[in-house]
């Protein structure tokens, strides 16, 4: 697992840290039940406060994407990847989907002429010229 956390963006470092912990679940980095790396390994690592690691951890925690065993430390939750694809498609909604129909509504489009976009959308990019 890499992480790669930028202290210059606005986006507070235990969030990267959680974001990226997430993607790494979700793309099987860490498998259900594994163990992930503890927060003085990931602290360690990125030269950043253990307590920083240990917020963005938590937020995974509030999630149910991760859990702790006593003295052992933070593993994957069962169900977790399904956890974040639900998650993850509200958030797709949100930035995407919502938009674009905000969108299409001030260009006066018609949801037929919306899904006539997007279905020429998925030609072009799976065209394989």
């Amino acid at each position: 697992m890499q992480l790669n956390i930028n202290p210059d963006i606005e986006k507070p470092i235990f969030i990267q840290i959680a974001e990226q912990l997430e993607d790494s679940i979700f793309t099987g980095v860490f498998a259900v039940e594994t163990k992930i790396p503890s927060t003085n390994e990931i602290s360690a690592l990125l030269n950043i406060n253990p307590h920083t690691v240990l917020k963005g951890m938590n937020l995974l925690v509030d999630e149910n994407i991760i859990y702790k065993k006593r003295g052992l430390g933070m593993f994957v939750k069962e169900g977790a990847v399904e956890t974040i694809r639900r998650k993850r498609q509200g958030q797709f909604y949100e930035q995407f989907i919502a938009s674009l129909i905000r969108e299409a509504e001030k260009l006066h489009m018609t949801k037929e002429e919306i899904i006539s976009l997007i279905e020429r959308g998925y030609e072009n990019e799976c065209d394989p010229d």
